[in-house]
């Protein structure tokens, strides 16, 4: 199977890029961070403080998570619920920051991950796909942005979706997250040795896409 792994910082694009990869290559697109933001959204609405580990732990038992494909578009369901709208909030990015710091998390949704690998081809995107969820990713990508052009793709996007919050708290969270995702002790958001630094500050998403499509293409030929 083709695994392709793409990691960095939240609002570098990694997600928009890799489904417009993936629907050009016929490849299935994996978006991870929905997962963290399933159980990070249960929590919340459990009213459990995002930093309190033992309680998350303890709810792992009641979540089940499942990934579907609706008419080519991932969606993601939390114990039977489409929570793919809901999950995308600024809280619910902290609440994903946090929670998926927390080791018993990660091994909840490793298994999950690696099998949709092992039966399909696959693009996923993360934190530490490359690192640890897919060691042995047949490319790998760290993609990265300036924070400010990063906040200024997300605070649009919210808006797109009705959700009203300003450009300088979306920059101040995801300020804030980088530095929680890159120092954690588990799975730190960092470039894997052998991956490869794509720069989505200003490209296009046409131009990026077929950038990264020749990549791949060339790592591919090269490995047959």
């Amino acid at each position: 199977m083709i695994n392709i792994a793409i990691d960095g910082p939240s609002g570098a694009g990694k997600s928009t890029i890799a489904k417009a990869v993936a629907k050009k290559k016929g490849y299935i697109y994996v978006d991870t961070g929905a997962l963290y933001r399933s159980i990070g959204l249960w929590v919340a609405r459990k009213g459990i403080a995002k930093d309190d580990k033992g309680s998350v732990i303890a709810e792992l038992g009641n979540i089940t998570l499942e990934l579907k494909y609706v008419e080519g578009t991932q969606r993601v369901y939390l114990n039977g619920e489409d929570v793919s709208d809901d999950i995308r909030t600024p809280e619910i990015s902290m609440y994903a920051s946090a929670v998926s710091a927390i080791p018993e998390v990660r091994a909840f949704l490793l298994d999950l991950q690696r099998d949709m690998a092992k039966k399909h081809n696959v693009i996923m995107d993360g934190r530490d796909i490359g690192t640890v969820i897919l060691p042995d990713a047949t490319v790998k990508f760290f993609m990265t942005a300036s924070p400010e052009g990063r906040a200024r793709r997300r605070h649009k996007e919210l808006l797109e979706k009705g959700i009203d919050t300003s450009y300088e708290d979306v920059l101040a969270d995801m300020i804030e997250r980088d530095k929680n995702d890159s120092t954690r002790d588990i799975a730190p958001a960092i470039a894997a040795e052998d991956a490869i630094h794509f720069d989505n500050s200003a490209e296009g998403i046409e131009q990026s896409v077929s950038e990264m499509i020749e990549i791949i293409d060339k790592v591919i030929e090269a490995k047959k």
